[in-house]
C-alpha cells in the first residue's frame, strides 16, 4: 500500500482503494453516505432517485431545475409565501481533499503572514489545517472550496441562472442567496478581513476608547493632532490628503468605496502612518500582482451578479460565513448596497446574532446607510457556525466571538431587531420612506417570530409597510410560515434546488441537522402527526392543497 501510494499519488491511490480493498471491506466515510450507498445498492439508481424524490429530497428540495421547481413555487404562492432560491449543488469532497484545497487557497504566494509585522498580526485571520474543512460541525450552510478561477466563473454563471429563475418563476417577488466564498480565493477575504480589523484598532487608538467608531465623531483635524510631530513629513502629508470624510465631516480612514472598484490595488491602499515615527506601514502584506488580479476578478463577478439583479428587479441576499471572512464580506456587501441600493433594497447583508458584536455592527452599518443615503437591507439569523467558531477560538488562542448561551443569542437577536424597528418608526414619523430599512426575520424560533410581530404592533409598523419579512427553510416550520403568509405578512421559504445526485452531499448534512432539530420541536411533530392522521382518515395521504392568497 505504501509503495502504491508513492507511485500513484494520494488522489489516484484513494480512488483505487475505494474501488478495491477499502471499497470491499468498508461501507463509507460517514454515517449518511453509508446509508445512501446501501440504499442505492439495494434499490438501484432509478428506484433510489425515485425514493429520494418521494421522501427526503422531495421534502427539503423544490426540484431539479428552474422548470421543475415551478409547481412548488406556485403552491407556496397560493398561500401567500414567496421563495428565496438557492442552487444547492455541493461537491462531495473528502475531509482530506477539503483541507488540502482550503490550505492551498488561504496562503499567499508571498508568504503566510497577512500583516507586514508578524508580531502585530491577528491569529483569527490565518488559516489553520485543523479547521480547514469548513463543513466541520456545520449542517445547514452550504460550503464552497476554492479550486481555481474557472470554478469561480462557473459559480457566477450559476448565480446568474438563479436570478433568471427568480425573475421568471416568482413574478419578481423572489430572492437569490449567494456566498462570496463561491466567487473568489479565500486568502483574499482573510487578508481584507484582517486589514479591516487592523484599521479599526488604529481608529480606536485615535479615539482613545472602544465602541462604535462612528459615534466618536472624529474629524481629519483630530487625526492631524493624533499624528502630532510627524504630521509635517512628506508621506504623512500625502496620506492626510487622501483621507476622506462624510458630509458631517466625520473621518473615514480609507476610501472604502474603492474596495469594489475593479482597479483597486489592495497593497497600496491600506497604509497608515505610525504616530511615533511617521513611517508609513501597511496594514496588509504586499500582494503579488496575480493575487491582486484574483481580487479584482472576485469583485467583477459580484458586480456582474448585483448589476444583473438590479436590471431584473430582483433581490440578493449575501450569506454570512465564518468570522475570519465576515469583516471582508460585510464591508464588500455594504459597499454594494451603497452602489446599487439607491432606489430600493436590492442587496441584503446577513447578520449572525450568536456573535457578541452583532448589535454594534448593525448599528454602525445603519448609521453609514443613513449618512451616505442608501437603502439598508439585512437578514437577521441566529447563525450556522457557532460550534466551529468556539472550537477554533479556543484552539488558536483568541477571544471567543460568540455569545455564551442560547438565551444571550436570543437577547442579541431581539435587541438588534428592536433597534431596526425603532429606526423604521423614526423614518415614518419624519414622513421619509420607511423602506430605507428592510429587514428579514429569518428564524425557526416561534418565540422570536412572535416577538417580532408584537414589536411591530407596539411600534406601529404594519405588514403593508413592506419593511419586515419572515423566512424559514423549505420543509421546516410550515406551521409558522404559512399562517404568516395567510395573515398578510411578507413570508418566505428558503428553497434549495438542483439534481438529486448533486444535492445529496447537502442533504446528508441536513439529515444530521434535522435529527437534532426534531428532538426539540415537540409542537411541530404533534401537528404533523395530527395532519397525517386526518389525511389517512380522509384517504388524502398525498393531498397537496392550494390556497387563494396573494403574497404581500
Amino acid at each position: 500500500m505504501k509503495v502504491a501510494q508513492t507511485i500513484l499519488g494520494e488522489k489516484l491511490f484513494t480512488l483505487l482503494m475505494k474501488y478495491t480493498f477499502y471499497g470491499h471491506f468498508v461501507a463509507g466515510e460517514d454515517q449518511q453516505k453509508i446509508i445512501m450507498k446501501l440504499t442505492r445498492a439495494v434499490l438501484g439508481d432509478r428506484l433510489f432517485i425515485y425514493l429520494m424524490k418521494q421522501t427526503f429530497y422531495g421534502h427539503f428540495v423544490a426540484g431539479e431545475d428552474r422548470i421543475r421547481i415551478v409547481p412548488t413555487l406556485e403552491r407556496l404562492r397560493s398561500f401567500g409565501v414567496k421563495p428565496i432560491l438557492d442552487y444547492s449543488v455541493e461537491e462531495d469532497l473528502s475531509q482530506e481533499e477539503a483541507e488540502k484545497r482550503e490550505v492551498e487557497a488561504s496562503v499567499s504566494s508571498a508568504g503566510a503572514n497577512l500583516s507586514e509585522d508578524s508580531a502585530d498580526s491577528l491569529p483569527q485571520y490565518s488559516v489553520d489545517k485543523t479547521f480547514a474543512d469548513r463543513r466541520y460541525k456545520v449542517q445547514s450552510a452550504r460550503t464552497y472550496f476554492y479550486l481555481n478561477e474557472a470554478t469561480c466563473e462557473r459559480n457566477m454563471e450559476t448565480f446568474l441562472e438563479c436570478l433568471d429563475a427568480v425573475k421568471g418563476a416568482t413574478f419578481g417577488t423572489g430572492i437569490t442567496a449567494i456566498k462570496l466564498t463561491a466567487l473568489g480565493r479565500p486568502q483574499l477575504l482573510l487578508q481584507v478581513s484582517e486589514v479591516i480589523m487592523q484599521a479599526r484598532r488604529y481608529m480606536m487608538d485615535l479615539a482613545g476608547s472602544t465602541g462604535n467608531i462612528l459615534t466618536h465623531h472624529k474629524t481629519i483635524q483630530d487625526l492631524e493632532r493624533y499624528l502630532g510631530n510627524v504630521s509635517d513629513k512628506a508621506e504623512v502629508k500625502e496620506f492626510l490628503k487622501k483621507v476622506t470624510s462624510d458630509k458631517d465631516g466625520i473621518l473615514h480612514l480609507f476610501p472604502w468605496t474603492g474596495i469594489i472598484n475593479e482597479d483597486c490595488q489592495l497593497s497600496e491602499t491600506f497604509r497608515v502612518p505610525d504616530p511615533v515615527t511617521g513611517q508609513m506601514r501597511r496594514l496588509i502584506s504586499k500582494i503579488p500582482p496575480k493575487e491582486e488580479e484574483m481580487f479584482r476578478n472576485m469583485i467583477r463577478r459580484l458586480n456582474t451578479i448585483v448589476k444583473t439583479a438590479q436590471d431584473l428587479d430582483v433581490r440578493i441576499m449575501i450569506d454570512a460565513e465564518q468570522t475570519y471572512f465576515q469583516p471582508a464580506i460585510s464591508r464588500i456587501t455594504l459597499e454594494m448596497m451603497r452602489k446599487y441600493n439607491t432606489e430600493k433594497a436590492i442587496v441584503f447583508n446577513t447578520y449572525q446574532c450568536y456573535l457578541k458584536d452583532t448589535y454594534k455592527e448593525v448599528c454602525t452599518d445603519l448609521e453609514q446607510a443613513k449618512r451616505q443615503n442608501f437603502y439598508f437591507g439585512a437578514k437577521l439569523v441566529r447563525g450556522a457556525y457557532i460550534e466551529q467558531e468556539r472550537a477554533r477560538a479556543a484552539a488558536l488562542g483568541y477571544e471567543d466571538p460568540t455569545n455564551p448561551s442560547f438565551e444571550a443569542t436570543t437577547e442579541m437577536y431581539h435587541k438588534t431587531l428592536t433597534e431596526c424597528l425603532r429606526r423604521i418608526r423614526i423614518l415614518k414619523d419624519a414622513n421619509m420612506d420607511p423602506k430605507k430599512i428592510a429587514i428579514m426575520v429569518a428564524s425557526h424560533n416561534e418565540d422570536t417570530v412572535r416577538f417580532a410581530i408584537e414589536k411591530m404592533q407596539e411600534i406601529g409598523i404594519h405588514p403593508e409597510d413592506k419593511v419586515i419579512c419572515f423566512g424559514q427553510l423549505l420543509g421546516m416550520c410550515d406551521y409558522i410560515t404559512f399562517p404568516l403568509g395567510q395573515a398578510g405578512y411578507s413570508a418566505y421559504k428558503y428553497i434549495p434546488y438542483g439534481p438529486v445526485n448533486e444535492v445529496l452531499p447537502y442533504l446528508s448534512r441536513r439529515a444530521q441537522e434535522n435529527k437534532g432539530v426534531l428532538q426539540k420541536i415537540k409542537k411541530e411533530k404533534r401537528l404533523l402527526l395530527s395532519e397525517i392522521t386526518k389525511r389517512l382518515a380522509k384517504g388524502q395521504l398525498f393531498y397537496k392543497p392550494k390556497g387563494k392568497y396573494v403574497p404581500i
